[in-house]
């Protein structure tokens, strides 16, 4: 597992590369709650998500025939959007493999970076090739088994810790959990009595069936949020979570596409499902611990269009 030392020294590697982003008070998320409410916007950060960090932390890791083999990744959207603009910045050749289930703007965006898309039919298709054209030559990037990647991600909970006034619970989505792993580093160290949960949603469950078994167990997808749909977690990253989460909590994926909206309205920001996740999570934190919670919310990412979002609202009955 890794440790502060380790989220603090990534915070050095990428600091110029990526930004700092806004971690403030929202009035309108406290109304609609009713408990304080601070949200960390890393939908504000490059590339729109938080994979950025975690991104060029691998990148500037590097050696020069590491660069020189051109890097590979496996992405539902956000991952791969990171790695082909950061690799574009840094002038190294990039593929990402992506199930033709990811948004077609996140697959748009990859190939107008100059990276090299390869589309399989599903998710586990996509880590299976990625596999493949590692052991060609190729250097991986893993979205989340990657303890320089998830020491990137841990930069978003010492910014959060650092940033934000007094809080008892703190909410981050889980996908492969390279995020929620290293926000947890970064937030035991620094803020030890914050309760942490992490959040999926209903047909991405890869961390709560692993918390489950025991260890990281394959899952069957079948979530709208294809940025958490990880056929499964990693050993690494079910590790951090067993022992520094305190709960997963799971939602449903109209509830997530529900708190999109919310978002939009209360918070004045625009969202993608695997940050509207966190208001029915939220909700359900507030019944366990009582009215005198002060959440804080990383609000992990905003890739999502218009089209989409109407679209899913439409589809599960939303106005």
């Amino acid at each position: 597992m890794i440790g502060i030392s380790d989220v603090e020294a990534a915070a050095d590697l990428i600091a110029g590369h990526v930004v700092h982003t806004p971690t403030v008070p929202s009035p309108g998320l406290s109304a609609l709650l009713g408990v304080p409410v601070t949200a960390k916007l890393e939908l504000l950060q490059r590339t729109g998500s938080f994979k950025a960090r975690g991104a060029t932390a691998k990148l500037l890791s590097l050696s020069d025939a590491q660069r020189a083999a051109g890097v590979v990744a496996v992405s539902g959207g956000n991952h791969g959007i990171a790695l082909a603009v950061t690799a574009a910045v840094h002038e190294v050749k990039a593929t990402v493999v992506m199930p033709r289930t990811a948004p077609a703007r996140s697959i748009r965006i990859v190939e107008d970076a100059g990276a090299s898309v390869r589309l399989t039919d599903d998710m586990d298709g996509a880590f299976s090739l990625v596999t493949r054209l590692r052991d060609e030559g190729l250097t991986l990037v893993h979205p989340f088994d990657d303890p320089l990647v998830i020491a990137g991600q841990g930069t978003v909970g010492l910014e959060f810790a650092d940033d934000a006034g007094d809080l008892t619970d703190v909410l981050v989505s889980v996908g492969g959990g390279g995020l929620v792993a290293g926000v947890a580093v970064a937030l035991r160290a620094r803020r030890p009595d914050v309760r942490i949960w992490g959040v999926e949603t209903e047909g991405a469950e890869a961390m709560s069936a692993a918390l489950a078994a025991g260890g990281p167990v394959p899952v069957a997808l079948s979530s709208i949020v294809s940025t958490l749909s990880a056929p499964a977690v990693s050993q690494l990253t079910y590790d951090h979570v067993a022992a520094l989460v305190d709960e997963v909590l799971v939602v449903p994926d109209r509830e997530a596409v529900r708190g999109v909206l919310e978002l939009a309205e209360h918070a004045k920001v625009w969202t993608e499902p695997a940050a509207g996740c966190l208001l029915p999570a939220a909700r359900r934190v507030l019944e366990r611990v009582g009215g005198g919670a002060r959440l804080g919310l990383v609000v992990c990412g905003g890739n999502a269009t218009t089209g989409d979002v109407l679209r899913w609202a439409a589809n599960f009955g939303l106005g």
